[in-house]
């Protein structure tokens, strides 16, 4: 799907993210240009050509400069994650969910060959060569690399849905270890890139200021990324689910930050 199916197709596909989402899902794999994991319905595809986008991507200025980079632990992004280790910088990886903290150092072994690197960046690697990254340790994260659905030229990218890109770049921001220079990078299809709405843009999204596809480089429009967390818009469930937001609100409370939550404001549903 191009840009133009998309600013053709009917206005009431266009009107939420969860339709914009649909639409991809259901041409990619219509149209056969995505790998294992499929369906890919509720993932970041890992579309066909991923490997050649993360080779581009590692040759970006922002890429080879960069001494720490950040990078979703999903399947497209695995030759992104396998360029840095080969580029001997330090990778970082979310935790699964969040559930046990922020990130996690992946530590190859001294001795590691190519093979051994390219196990580090998988999936089962980061379980097997990773230590965790602390909330007090001082991380200065150069280069953040995410998955998307969904992005336009100008930035604007939408997820899978569940919120943990933005969660983690807010997270990172209340920490001290990104701020408004820091460059996110986005690896996807050709036709993952359409349009659609500003408006469907929230306060809390992160844009990307790159674009990398199989095929090209698009250099977004330098937009102002969210920094910090916004409480009012978590949730108890969310705090259940990350129970790292905890430790987070806990922190910022001693700063003198305002960290009420969405039921300290309007109240238990």
């Amino acid at each position: 799907m191009t840009a133009e199916d998309a600013s053709n197709a009917p206005a009431s596909d266009l009107v939420t993210k969860a339709s914009i989402r649909k639409r991809i899902w259901d041409h990619l794999e219509k149209n056969d240009l995505v790998n294992y994991p499929r369906p890919v319905t509720n993932r970041i595809p890992n579309f066909k050509g991923a490997a050649e986008a993360g080779d581009k991507a590692a040759t970006l200025e922002v890429f080879t400069k960069a001494q720490t980079i950040k990078i979703n632990p999903d399947k497209p992004q695995e030759q992104c994650r396998f360029k840095v280790l080969e580029m001997n910088k330090r990778l970082l990886v979310p935790t699964p969910r969040l559930r046990a903290g922020l990130f996690n150092k992946i530590n190859p072994p001294a001795d590691a060959n190519k093979d051994i690197l390219r196990t580090c960046s998988t999936s089962q690697g980061i379980k097997e060569y990773s230590s965790p990254i602390s909330l007090e340790d001082k991380v200065k994260v150069d280069l953040v690399i995410v998955g998307s659905v969904a992005v336009t030229k100008e930035g604007l990218r939408i997820g899978k849905g569940e919120g943990y890109a933005d969660m983690e770049f807010a997270m990172m921001s209340a920490m001290g270890a990104v701020d408004q220079d820091t460059i996110i990078v986005t690896t996807v299809h050709d036709d993952q890139i359409v349009e659609f709405p500003a408006s469907l843009k929230e306060d809390h999204d992160i844009t990307v200021d790159f674009i990398v596809t199989p095929t090209q480089v698009i250099t977004c429009p330098k937009r102002p990324k969210p920094m910090g967390i916004i409480w009012s818009k978590i949730t108890l469930e969310k705090k259940r689910r990350v129970p790292i937001l905890r430790k987070l609100q806990d922190m910022e409370r001693e700063a003198g930050k305002d960290v009420r939550i969405y039921e300290d404001i309007h109240g238990m549903p």
